[in-house]
């Protein structure tokens, strides 16, 4: 099995080919470094992904909070994050960084702020 894919680790974008083995190692071609093997690879194997989305805020002066994953997580679990934040709302303030959910989907990573948002009355 091969499979030609762009990394995304850095800014340069490598065009990279992914093969896999016959004894179920993987070979990694184009890239111009180690990050992007490591990469490549688990694109193969287990994709992630970061998650930037909103969320409802009450009391804020939006409506709405930017938030992120702490981490990648699994890219088959991304829906269900979506439905999962679609049903939250969180009342202000909140700062930058502050935890919304804790260890979501049971993945271990946070949902987390990306925004300060006061609160107005």
């Amino acid at each position: 099995m091969e499979k030609n894919i762009t990394c995304i680790v850095c800014p340069v974008g490598c065009r990279m080919t992914v093969k896999k083995n016959e004894d179920k190692s993987y070979t990694v071609t184009g890239n111009t470094c180690k990050r992007g093997e490591k990469y490549g690879v688990e694109e193969m194997t287990t994709p992630k992904r970061m998650v930037t989305t909103t969320v409802k805020i009450k009391d804020g002066a939006l409506r709405l909070v930017p938030v992120k994953t702490s981490d990648s997580i699994p890219k088959e679990l991304i829906f269900n994050l979506m439905e999962l934040l679609d049903d939250i709302e969180i009342e202000a303030p909140v700062m930058v960084g502050d935890v919304i959910v804790e260890n979501v989907l049971g993945t271990g990573v946070n949902i987390v702020a990306s925004r300060d948002m006061c609160k107005v009355s």
